[in-house]
């Protein structure tokens, strides 16, 4: 491929990101040299970066790795460390040479467009869930990381589990004969404020001081609403502007189930809502979405009826057997299979470190990483596809190629969000 030219991100670009304190619980991007950093550096405290508890724990990991070192922290000074410089203007953290690679871990509606401005930038990244909070903005990614060469990895750590590639391996190697379904545990979705998670809580306070607290910079790209100092603290998933529906859990169970299906590239052609009270947020109480591939693999996303095998389960079926398994690290499988099922099973352990290697490793290589953009995006678009089906309450038809339902204005219309200016993405128009 030839070498894109990289774009370069000006202060009107990006619509002046510089963003609050990280008090405000916006964290990071932190930002993590990769492969030209490679002196002998003394890593970062693991406390560096990033808002709790994602920052620690990741940013823990690559301070482990050999030759990374955290070099920056963006949007804030929640850890209130000298260990690397504080940037609240990503701008100025984009322009850094000596920065080859970003942790994102913002808040949720802040991920698809400093992903795709850190792809303007030539900067790789890793990017915590979701990484997008339309289907259109999901595809937006996708193009962008494409179109400028850089490396991408979302937080799908799952991917580098034990014990869902083993589950994986059983699917893909013909073990479980002809796949005929595939099951993943989606968890609940928007909270229940109101029937739609729409509104906003009624009393507004005054906004503090923007030194302190910029409220205008936490909404970011969401519209405006009235400041109340407990959406930064407890409003995250129950209202609309600041959640991805169903990829809390989707990211992670949904990737793992078109991995299983060989079909990371594509997505689902139908979603039917079955039973559960579908409401505006719909998915509050015992739900399933069927969703069907083009080859007539079944997608069964549900919140009910798993085996025990801890949260984020997944379960393959296919003519000859089944398999079942979870965050517990156990694995249960038809019992013409279980002899196949190896003793290193049953342990539940982190992969988070696992992950973050395969990261640095492509950085190096330059090969993309299972939880690549592509992949991600087509994640990403399945579950919002089935969030949208829910919130219907309407069986949905959907096509791949052309990216849009068929024979339904309401649900294509439903397949972005409003931008607020001056966040208005111009890199989104190219894929809407």
């Amino acid at each position: 491929m030839a070498e894109t030219k990289k774009k370069k991100v000006t202060r009107r670009g990006f619509g002046k990101v510089a963003a609050a304190s990280a008090a405000a619980a916006v964290a990071a991007p932190a930002l993590v040299p990769g492969a030209a950093a490679v002196q002998a550096q003394s890593p970062a405290p693991a406390q560096a970066a990033g808002p709790p508890p994602v920052g620690p724990v990741v940013v823990g990991n690559y301070s482990m790795v050999d030759r990374i070192r955290v070099g920056g922290i963006g949007l804030g000074n929640y850890y209130k460390t000298n260990a690397c410089q504080m940037h609240r203007d990503p701008e100025e953290l984009l322009a850094r040479k000596d920065i080859d690679a970003l942790l994102i871990a913002t808040s949720d509606r802040w991920h698809g467009p400093m992903a795709i401005w850190a792809a303007q930038s030539g900067k790789d990244m890793y990017v915590e869930k979701p990484g997008a909070m339309s289907i259109m903005e999901s595809y937006a990614l996708a193009d962008n990381v494409r179109r400028y060469g850089v490396v991408y990895q979302s937080g799908c750590q799952r991917k580098n589990q034990y014990a869902f590639e083993f589950a994986v391996g059983l699917a893909r190697s013909g073990k479980l004969g002809r796949l005929l379904a595939l099951h993943a545990d989606t968890a609940i979705g928007l909270g229940a404020v109101d029937a739609g998670g729409h509104s906003w809580w009624p009393e507004e306070q005054p906004e503090p001081d923007p030194l302190v607290f910029d409220w205008d910079k936490w909404l970011g790209p969401c519209l405006w609403r009235p400041y109340n100092s407990r959406y930064a603290t407890g409003g995250r998933g129950q209202f609309w502007d600041f959640h991805a529906g169903l990829l809390e859990w989707a990211s992670h169970t949904v990737a793992t189930c078109q991995w299983a299906n060989d079909s990371e590239y594509t997505e689902p052609i139908e979603y039917v809502p079955e039973g559960g009270d579908f409401r505006g947020d719909g998915l509050i109480n015992r739900y399933t979405i069927t969703c069907r591939y083009a080859n007539g693999v079944k997608l069964i996303l549900r919140n009910h009826s798993w085996m025990g095998m801890g949260s984020c389960s997944n379960r393959f079926e296919g003519t000859e057997g089944w398999v079942e398994t979870g965050d517990s690290g156990k694995i249960e499988v038809s019992p013409n299979l279980k002899h196949l099922v190896p003793t290193r099973q049953g342990r539940r352990y982190d992969p988070t470190a696992e992950h973050i290697r395969e990261f640095l490793q492509s950085i190096r290589s330059r090969i993309p990483p299972r939880a690549n953009a592509e992949v991600t995006a087509h994640t990403h678009v399945t579950a919002h596809a089935a969030w949208i089906a829910a919130q219907l309450n309407r069986k949905l038809t959907w096509d791949p190629a052309k990216r849009m339902f068929i024979g339904d204005e309401e649900a294509n219309r439903m397949r972005s969000r409003a931008y607020r200016e001056p966040w208005r993405l111009e890199a989104l128009a190219t894929s809407m």
